[in-house]
């Protein structure tokens, strides 16, 4: 295994890091695949009080019986759910209580908390900040964290007040927007964990013009993972993984030593900014054809339609667009809903023949 320093905390955490939100459903099985990927060498393992009601944390602290407790490196999430201190620091206590670990060494003190959250809720005297500060001088925390999902420029916002060690952040192939909060964390020695390296397995599906983004690659996940590791301020990235086979493929991955070349680097660069002009050609989704009288999903209609054309992602997409419909939660119809009546098409700023194109998305996404 690949290990990689957290930021300036000294601690050398594996590349291929676990998000224990997928376990397999059954208890001995989900502790059998995580003591599994404890042998192969994952020494960062990431759950939540949220993860099927606390289970997904009893199921850490069963997985970790026997195993030195010093090698390994354990996060969980404060819900947020409230700004009194007691509350938050209830919520520390129980899940410290349902892992059976006298301390966690990255706690991600707000579950998705933005900036506004910081501003109006966590740093507020006699809060959650008090509260953790506390914790840390009574040993239960050894460092603070956040996962987020605000905006890039909020993100940092947050960084700036110098309190956080790390930070667990969304970035994929599919999804770059978070690149300047990934290089000013590096810049400050702040360790950056990656959430949805496989864009919550959309890059799982098969497509052999994302495999082949990588020399060698066997699989789209792995060109995915290899990606988002090549950044150089990423600490870890967690995979949530459910089966040995999946546990082993990632690892083989997070154990590559070497780096990808210059010469793949520029290679997915280039595939990628092609993609982003293709994409766009065919939609930007600015949503100003929106709505539309015969509440055709049009924008994800055409995301759909990306997935296969831009991506090679067909399968992914022929199952969106199954989705699509009165029982989505949306309430979006198919492409194959257009009626023609052509009140959207005026309104495209790219003038798109989005009647066409959507005839397109159903004669290629609604068949077999």
């Amino acid at each position: 295994m690949q290990y990689r320093e957290f930021g300036n905390t000294g601690v050398k955490v594996s590349a291929l890091s676990w998000g224990l939100m997928r376990l397999p459903q059954d208890d001995a099985e989900a502790v059998r695949v995580i003591r599994h990927g404890i042998d192969l060498g994952i020494n960062y393992l990431d759950t939540a009080p949220g993860y099927n009601n606390g289970w997904s944390e009893r199921m850490l602290g069963e997985s970790i019986k026997g195993y030195d407790r010093s090698k390994l490196y354990l996060s969980t999430k404060n819900p947020l759910h409230c700004n009194t201190g007691k509350g938050w620091r209830e919520r520390l206590d129980a899940s410290l209580e349902r892992i059976g670990t006298d301390y966690l060494d990255f706690y991600q003190v707000g579950h998705g908390m933005g900036w506004q959250a910081f501003q109006d809720n966590y740093s507020q005297p006699g809060a959650g900040m008090d509260e953790t500060k506390r914790a840390i001088e009574e040993g239960l925390i050894r460092y603070p964290c956040l996962s987020c999902h605000d905006s890039p420029e909020n993100m940092i916002r947050v960084l700036e007040t110098g309190f956080f060690r790390g930070m667990t952040l969304q970035y994929n192939l599919l999804d770059r927007a978070n690149e300047p909060v990934i290089e000013y964390a590096h810049e400050h020695g702040i360790g950056i964990v990656i959430m949805g390296p496989v864009a919550g397995g959309r890059l799982g599906a098969p497509s052999e013009r994302i495999t082949g983004m990588v020399s060698g690659a066997a699989s789209t996940a792995e060109t995915a993972l290899r990606f988002v590791l090549s950044n150089p301020g990423v600490s870890a990235a967690i995979s949530g993984m459910n089966t040995i086979e999946m546990v082993e493929e990632n690892v083989a991955v997070g154990s590559r030593e070497e780096p990808l070349s210059d010469d793949e680097k520029q290679a997915i660069e280039q595939a990628l900014e092609e993609n982003k002009k293709l994409a766009e050609l065919y939609c930007t989704g600015c949503n100003y054809c929106m709505p539309c009288p015969n509440g055709v999903g049009i924008p994800e209609n055409f995301r759909l339609m990306n997935q296969h054309r831009v991506w090679g992602l067909t399968g992914l997409a022929k199952h969106g667009y199954q989705r699509l419909g009165p029982e989505h939660r949306e309430k979006w119809l198919p492409a194959s809903a257009c009626v023609e009546c052509g009140e959207c098409e005026p309104k495209c700023p790219q003038k798109i023949p989005i009647i066409e194109q959507l005839k397109e998305t159903a004669a290629a996404l609604g068949g077999e």
